[in-house]
Order: C-alpha cells, then sequence, then structure tokens
C-alpha cells in the first residue's frame, strides 16, 4: 500500500516529467542564438578551462573512483530516503554559495578557478544522492547515469529531451552501452554546459557584483541539480 509520502513524491515526479518531455519553445530556441554571441565576448582563457575542467570530470567519473563514498545506508522508506538527500543538498548547496561568494570576489582568475570548484562540488553530491537512494556506484552504468542527471539538468530543452528519454528507459538503455565510452563523445555536453553557465558566468568576473552573483548562481545551480537527481532517482525506483 502506497504510503502519503510516496503518493506526494509520486506526483511530483509526474510534473517532473511532463516539464521534461516539452518540445523547446521559441525563447529556448531563441536563447542558443544569444549563447552563441556570449561565447564571442567570453575572454578565451575560459573556454580552455571549463571544457578541461569538464573533460577531467568526466574522465573521472567514467575511469576513477574519486568521488566513490564508503558509506552505505540500511533499508529505509522513500520519506527517509529524501530527508536524507535534503540535508545533503543544504550541505553542498552553502559549500557552493562560499566558493562562489569567495571565487566571485578576487575578480577575473578568481572567477575562472571557480568552474573546477563547483564541479567536483556538483559530481560528489550526485555521488551522495546515489549512495543514499540504494545504487552501486562502483558500477560503471550507474556512473553514467550520474553524468546524464548533470547533463539533463544543465541542458538546452532540445538536448534535455533526448537524455531524458534515455533515462526514462535506463535499465534497457544501460544494456547497450559500451564499457569504453570515449571521452570526445561528450563534447556537446561540454557546450551545453557551458552556454548554460555563460551569462551568469560572466557577471561574477566583473568587479563589485562578482562576490553577491557567485554565490546566488552556485546556489540556484545546487538547487536545480538536486531536484533534477531527486526525480531522477525517484523514476528508477517508483
Amino acid at each position: 500500500m502506497i504510503d502519503k509520502y510516496d503518493r506526494y513524491a509520486l506526483r511530483e515526479l509526474e510534473r517532473w516529467k511532463n516539464r521534461m518531455r516539452k518540445s523547446p519553445s521559441i525563447i529556448n530556441r531563441a536563447s542558443k542564438g544569444v549563447q552563441k554571441k556570449l561565447n564571442s565576448i567570453l575572454p578565451e582563457k575560459y573556454h580552455e578551462i571549463v571544457t578541461l575542467a569538464i573533460k577531467n570530470m568526466v574522465k573521472i567519473v567514467l575511469t576513477g573512483s574519486k568521488y566513490i563514498t564508503k558509506k552505505s545506508y540500511p533499508p529505509m522508506s522513500l520519506e527517509k530516503r529524501e530527508k536524507l538527500v535534503r540535508e545533503k543538498l543544504k550541505f553542498y548547496r552553502n559549500t557552493a554559495m562560499i566558493e562562489g561568494i569567495g571565487t566571485g570576489a578576487g575578480g577575473i582568475l578568481m572567477a575562472l578557478a571557480d568552474f573546477p570548484l563547483l564541479l567536483t562540488i556538483k559530481i560528489k553530491f550526485l555521488y551522495d544522492i546515489a549512495t543514499i537512494y540504494g545504487f552501486d556506484i562502483t558500477d560503471y552504468r550507474e556512473r553514467l547515469y550520474i553524468l546524464n542527471i548533470f547533463q539533463l539538468a544543465f541542458s538546452s530543452q532540445e538536448k534535455g529531451n533526448r537524455v531524458f528519454s534515455n533515462m526514462e528507459n535506463w535499465e534497457e538503455y544501460s544494456k547497450n552501452l559500451p564499457e569504453d565510452l570515449n571521452v570526445e563523445e561528450w563534447r556537446e555536453f561540454q557546450q551545453e554546459y557551458r552556454d548554460y553557465l555563460d551569462l551568469a558566468k560572466l557577471l561574477q568576473m566583473l568587479p563589485g557584483v562578482g562576490a553577491v552573483v557567485g554565490g546566488y548562481t552556485n546556489s540556484k545551480l545546487l538547487n536545480k541539480l538536486g531536484e533534477t537527481a531527486m526525480n531522477a532517482y525517484r523514476m528508477r525506483l517508483m
């Protein structure tokens, strides 16, 4: 028998799934053009750092165990799991805010250092969340699922539609995934993430407002990632 909290979670999941299935709007398509213009404004060093940081993050997730936590959780209800998830989200969101304020206050060079630091915070958060939901992150395909969550959270609606379709049928889709996925296949992922962040991170480099923008932006990004992760794992469990 499904309990009150499970009914609530299922309603939230269905709302989220409907949003993920929506076709790109005119505004979504127009924003891509704006992002291309922003790409030409940002310094080349910015593009180099972001691309390298994302490449390294993907490599570590696919081939290494740097972020794997040894902590395990006993069987528990979905409500108890998600209470722990929200506690983790609060901790990582506060960490990301402090990091964003610090790097935003330091000008362009410190703002550039924000990218690899924020990526580390996000991936560590996702590893912890997967473990709370009871998934084995030593499994290569579970780490791929984590990358798909990350990609879904920070992609355009058009790209998100394709990622969500794979995730919605993950058990079947993951059977055909190669064990040696080429990191170069994630170039589109890098561009989508860069496009998603460009405007906010451009403002973070500005003197005077960088700290405020950095803290606020990082907090919003962690909230978005938290919502995406919770519903992505609800979809697997429910």
